[in-house]
């Protein structure tokens, strides 16, 4: 097949392909939300969907895998967070078809409330980990990641960073493998994790995770490039093209299996170079463990800011023995005019948030487009963490000091309410809260590029399907005091918010009007 140029994410949509997938399931995040969006368009026999949240996701293609078919969970690295909770114990169960989470973590923040390193999570969950560090890498490792899923049993993570997710580069697609449907078995002993079957379970995995860890040194994912051995450099994905950039003819161990580690291949690599030094981004995950293995290193986290993205230069400067401080932002030689984000012209979450910002009431925010009345003009949201915890918080306030359900207001848009916000809206519900939830509906998933929900009533494939009722919802849980209104026809808003902030009940105003972007 010819070669093209593909964005990281593209090939990522790619590699799935050729690897046989037969099931995907995501929640939109940046940058991981262009890899559904583009296996869409690239293929109609994978079965492909938009979930309400990761959780969500990954039990749904853990389903389709333990069904006997190789299926892709994939979302961004805090929507592993969310996901967390099944993926520790699907590593316990194991898998029948290849499972394969793709984790696109965030270095730089660029549109994230945190840059977690996300190869914690597979030590933490004792699952193997594969780094890709180019485009057309990321489609190999695609492939590689399901033949270790079904070859040891287990889910596997590969883990995409922002830079590679979003750059391009030329990929060498290849025909894609035929992969047969294998039968489910019933199987308690693995499936049903009963204490006294996941203590067997445990004692199984902690077995397999041996044999990847051979393998890890035997798979070829992990590699030495030698060359002149007066410094050796041990990397990982994206920093691994600065290390060559900047240090060509260097000997490097380029780690493409981030856990389990190869052990022997370290051992070898670092007795042959006179100098070591690791060049990794965020946490010094590689460092520590080289650490615990006995091995001594020149240079490592000392030299490099473990907040925010490597550049070339950064990793030029540290490797000419500069210390480089984190960067907040990108350097320019020539200042740049200040373009700070700002929500658009014809905005429906506008009006909302003129009312709030007149009605001086504290905001309790959420995450989408919505987060940025936090900044001029009108500074009107005083908090925002993680997906749906405005409500939780919002109560929370209540709980602190009883008039504060009377002084502040939560706010969540629609998708984020379907992805996390009904559950705290019940605890408020039942434990008897009295405070306000404003849901901005603007039919759409707007902050990572207007992608569907159960609230639009059509699905990634385009086919429309059962409509949520958001107003019917809110009632169903228990909410008594439930009203919609057009943000743009609402001459009396304010006076509605006064109201509805009063009440000694809870209650929720849904504004509803399509984004100005797809109206």
């Amino acid at each position: 097949m010819e070669s093209m140029i593909m964005m990281g994410n593209e090939a990522v949509a790619r590699g799935t392909i050729e690897a046989g997938c037969s099931v995907a399931a995501a929640y939109p995040g940046t940058p991981s939300t262009e890899i559904l969006e583009s296996l869409n368009r690239q293929s109609s026999e994978i079965k492909a969907q938009w979930s309400p949240n990761e959780k969500v996701a990954l039990e749904v293609a853990f389903g389709a895998a333990v069904g006997g078919v190789r299926s892709l969970a994939v979302m961004k690295h805090v929507g592993l967070n969310v996901a967390a909770d099944p993926l520790f114990t699907f590593s316990y169960t194991g898998v029948n078809g290849g499972l394969v989470i793709i984790s696109a973590d965030d270095p730089g923040q660029w549109s994230s409330q945190n840059e977690q390193d996300n190869r914690h999570y597979a030590r933490h969950a004792k699952v193997p980990m594969l780094e890709p560090s180019s485009p057309d890498e990321a489609r190999e490792f695609i492939t590689k990641a399901f033949d270790i899923s079904e070859q040891f049993d287990r889910p596997v993570i590969v883990r995409v960073p922002t830079r590679l997710a979003h750059s391009r580069a030329v990929v060498r697609p290849v025909t894609p493998v035929t992969v047969e449907r294998k039968p489910f078995t019933r199987d308690p002993q693995k499936y049903v994790m009963i204490p006294a079957h996941g203590r067997k379970r445990h004692i199984a995995i902690e077995e397999k995770q041996k044999e990847v860890q051979q393998a890890s040194d035997e798979n070829g994912l992990n590699r030495i490039e030698w060359g002149d051995t007066k410094r050796g450099i041990i990397t990982h994905s994206v920093p691994y093209q600065y290390v060559k950039e900047m240090l060509p003819d260097v000997s490097v161990l380029k780690i493409g299996m981030a856990w389990p580690l190869p052990d022997e291949m370290i051992r070898e690599f670092a007795a042959k170079v006179d100098e070591l030094i690791i060049v990794e981004e965020l946490d010094p995950f590689l460092e520590n463990y080289i650490l615990a293995m006995g091995i001594d290193i020149t240079h490592g986290k000392d030299l490099m800011p473990n907040c925010g993205e490597l550049t070339p230069d950064i990793v030029g400067s540290a490797l000419a023995g500069e210390n480089v401080e984190a960067q907040s932002s990108p350097q320019y030689t020539e200042p740049l005019p200040p373009r700070p984000p700002k929500l658009c012209k014809g905005c429906p979450h506008a009006p909302v948030f003129n009312a709030l910002k007149e009605l001086d009431l504290h905001v309790i925010g959420d995450i989408g487009c919505y987060t940025l009345a936090a900044l001029a003009p009108y500074h009107a949201m005083h908090t925002q963490t993680c997906m749906g915890a405005s409500v939780s918080m919002h109560f929370g306030l209540e709980k602190a000091d009883d008039e504060m359900a009377q002084q502040s207001i939560a706010v969540i848009g629609d998708s984020t309410f379907i992805h996390s916000g009904i559950t705290p809206l019940i605890d408020m519900v039942y434990n008897q809260g009295t405070g306000t939830v404003i849901i901005l509906d603007n039919r759409t998933t707007a902050m990572t590029g207007h992608q569907e929900h159960p609230g639009t009533g059509v699905t990634l494939k385009g086919e429309q399907t059962q409509t949520l009722d958001i107003e019917k919802l809110c009632k169903a849980v228990g909410v008594g005091r439930v009203t919609s209104v057009n943000p743009f026809k609402a001459d009396n808003l304010k006076q509605l918010i006064q109201t509805e902030v009063k009440a000694r009940e809870p209650s929720v105003i849904i504004t509803t009007h399509p984004c100005i972007l797809n109206g």
